[in-house]
This record gives C-alpha cells, sequence and structure tokens, in this order.
C-alpha cells in the first residue's frame, strides 16, 4: 500500500465520519454505530480479497485513551460552575455511583451463574459493562435542554472516573482489607493535591507562552501528566476533569492575587481556542477507535446463541437498574435519561487493560460488542421518541 492510497484511506475515514455526524443529528442514530459497521464492513472487504493488513487490535488501547483524554476534557470546558449548580453536582455524582455499584454486582451474578468463576474474577469481568461512556452519552445530550446537557455531561464523566477508580482497586487488591482502602485514600488524596497543582501550573503557563502554537502544547501536557498518573495507577481522569472545569472558570475567581497572577486579556479567547481543538481532536480519535474496534471484532462470534442470551441479560441488567433508580430515588422524568446510559469507548479500554489471567474467556470482545451496540441502539430509538413527542406537545 502507497503513502498516497493509506492517506485517501484514512481522510476518506474522516470524511464518512463527519457525514456520520450529520447523520447522526438528523436521524438520532449515534455516529457510534455507522462507525463500528463501517469498521465490520472494512474488515469483511480485507478478509473477502484476502489483503495483508496491521494488526489493529495492538493500537486501541492507545486510540481509546487518548479519546477518553479529550473528551472528558471537552466536555469539562463546556461547563459553568455557580453555586445553584451544587444540587445538579452531587445528583450525577451520586446516580453515577449508586448505579456503577448495584449494576457491577447485578452482571457479577449474571456472569458468574453462567461461568461458574470465583465471584472476584466475575466482579473483574463486569466493571467494564457498568460505565456510563461519556463518548456517547455526550454528543447524544447536545439538543437536551441545559440542565438535561449539564447533568449528563456530569454523570458520565463521574462514572468515567469512578470506574476507573473502582477497576484499578479490584485489580490490584485480590484481598479486600483495611489497609487496601488506607491506600486508596492517600492515592485520592494525593490525586487530588497533583491536580490542583496541575491546574495553577498549567494556567499560569498559558498566560505567559508568546508562542502563536499553545493549545497542543497544553493538550500534550495534559495527556503527559494523564499518562505518568495512570502508570502509578492513580486515577488520573480526575486531573482531566479537574483542569477543564478550572480552566472554563478560573475567570470567576475573585481574589485580586489570582487574577493579577492568572489571568490576562487574551484568556477567553485562549480557553475558546482550546475547547475548539480539543473538540476537533476527540472527534478525530473517537472516529479511528470506533472504525478500529469495528474492525476487530470477529461477527461469527454472533451466531453463538449463549453470547447473545448473556448479552440480552446484561442489556436488561442495564435498564433495569437505571429504571429502578429513576423511579425510586431521583424521581425525574423517565425519558430521555433511561436510555442515555451507552457503554462504548471506555468498556473497550478497561477490557483490555484487564490482566489476561484475569480475563473470563466467555467475557470477551463479542460480548462487549453486543452491549455497546446494543445501548446505542436503544439509545438512538429513545432519542427518537423522545423527539417526536416533543414535537407532538408543540403541534397540540
Amino acid at each position: 500500500m502507497t503513502t498516497y492510497t493509506t492517506l485517501i484511506i484514512l481522510s476518506g475515514l474522516v470524511i464518512f465520519s463527519y457525514l456520520f455526524d450529520l447523520i447522526a443529528g438528523k436521524t438520532k442514530i449515534p455516529s457510534v454505530i455507522l462507525l463500528l459497521l463501517l469498521g465490520i464492513g472494512i474488515r469483511q472487504g480485507v478478509d473477502y480479497f484476502g489483503l495483508k493488513m496491521f494488526d489493529f487490535k495492538l493500537i486501541l488501547p492507545t486510540l481509546g485513551t487518548l479519546g477518553l483524554i479529550l473528551i472528558v476534557f471537552e466536555g469539562a470546558l463546556e461547563l459553568r460552575y455557580n453555586s445553584n449548580k451544587n444540587a445538579i453536582i452531587k445528583k450525577a455524582f451520586f446516580s453515577a455511583l449508586s448505579i456503577l455499584l448495584i449494576s457491577a454486582f447485578a452482571i457479577t451474578f449474571i456472569i458468574y451463574y453462567l461461568t461458574n468463576h470465583s465471584i472476584y474474577l466475575c466482579f473483574v469481568n463486569a466493571i467494564p459493562y457498568c460505565v456510563v461512556s461519556s463518548a456517547v452519552a455526550i454528543p447524544s445530550a447536545s439538543n437536551l435542554s441545559k440542565s438535561k446537557k449539564e447533568f449528563i455531561i456530569y454523570e458520565s464523566s463521574f462514572s468515567d472516573i469512578l470506574t476507573v477508580v473502582l477497576f484499578n482497586f479490584i485489580v490490584r487488591n485480590p484481598h479486600i482489607d483495611v489497609v487496601s482502602f488506607a491506600k486508596l485514600g492517600g492515592e485520592l488524596a494525593g490525586i487530588i493535591l497533583v491536580a490542583i497543582i496541575s491546574c495553577l501550573l498549567l494556567l499560569y503557563l498559558i498566560g505567559r507562552l508568546k508562542h502563536h502554537i499553545k493549545s497542543f502544547l497544553i493538550i500534550s501536557l495534559l495527556i503527559l501528566v494523564y499518562s505518568v498518573g495512570q502508570s502509578y495507577h492513580l486515577s488520573a481522569l480526575i486531573i482531566v476533569l479537574a483542569l477543564g472545569l478550572f480552566l472554563n472558570n478560573a475567570n470567576q475567581i475573585t481574589f485580586p492575587w489570582f487574577k493579577k497572577l492568572f489571568i490576562y486579556p487574551t484568556f477567553q479567547h485562549d480557553i475558546k481556542q482550546l475547547f475548539q481543538l480539543s473538540a476537533e481532536s476527540a472527534f478525530l480519535m473517537r472516529t479511528f477507535f470506533f472504525i478500529v474496534f469495528g474492525y476487530s471484532i470477529d461477527v461469527f462470534q454472533l451466531q453463538n446463541v449463549t453470547l447473545l442470551l448473556t448479552g440480552g441479560a446484561i442489556l436488561l441488567c442495564i435498564y433495569l437498574v437505571r429504571f429502578l433508580y429513576i423511579k425510586l430515588v431521583s424521581k425525574t422524568d423517565l425519558m430521555p435519561e433511561l436510555v442515555i446510559v451507552p457503554r462504548g469507548l471506555i468498556s473497550v479500554l478497561l477490557y483490555y487493560n484487564l490482566p489476561d489471567n484475569l480475563k473470563i474467556p466467555q467475557v470477551g470482545t463479542g460480548l462487549l460488542f453486543i452491549v455497546v451496540l446494543g445501548t446505542s441502539l436503544i439509545l438512538s430509538l429513545g432519542l427518537l421518541i423522545t423527539k417526536r413527542q416533543a414535537v407532538g406537545k408543540i403541534s397540540e
């Protein structure tokens, strides 16, 4: 394959992804579904013609990590804080935490019943299926009311962070005791301290840079800090969320010394530019991640009836937990919150970060694909129904 052929293919994939986003805006079909199907179609074409290709599974975790950082950062840069939002933040946090834990125990039981492995192994393998994917949820909430959109951004971001914390904690502690929780508390305190220092340093750096290239440097430093934190098994996603929130709300801090030291005349312009670049970079990473994930799927696994039934049971569990929480705890509108619980990028990322000795063969990429595709389809149908109901009320 020549250099020009490669460039034609890559640029073509980006153009397709852009068109898929336009289609998603009109039809409410998440672009994730179309990207996955495109990846599957490419795989079928490659196999049919017997073409030799690079093993794309090797780059899938890297694409997923970059996409996760940029998507959470982009979402955080959209959020403006004021004291009136304390209630929605608390609500989103407890929603993410409660649904994560309840779903984890319920899906653990399903996997245990089907595989008869130890509870510990089943619980570890259940965690990737319990996280609300901000990569899918945040774009899907773009046309909702401001309050609902903010709730989805906070909830999905908290879900990402809490799931990563739980995943790292369980993987590193097969036997949980008081010392395990003490270490977790110390690590969280450390990562919060690092987040505060990183926010101040990066904000100071932005104001002192005279070079016209700023945004990519800031994003590169953010990725560096995240990667160093994750290499030490710290939940560095907290830093990403904290930095986005801090940058977008720094001008609300009224201390004279802070304004003098950190806020400069072109501050708002630079933040808008950073948001634009992070949004476009996130779009690029999301595009290639889901295409590569679709390409890596063996579609013949879907002929396995047991696999389909397991996927169906997990999907039923996901929506039953969500339904009960909305009805019994949050007591808010059932739609569209019920369907905005997609699984996606971070679910796949957690699965690939699971050590081989902890993976259960029956809980693999085929099952992940069914759950990711299933939640995306249900999300699409739910948003479409909600839109039609809203139009019907307006016409009345």
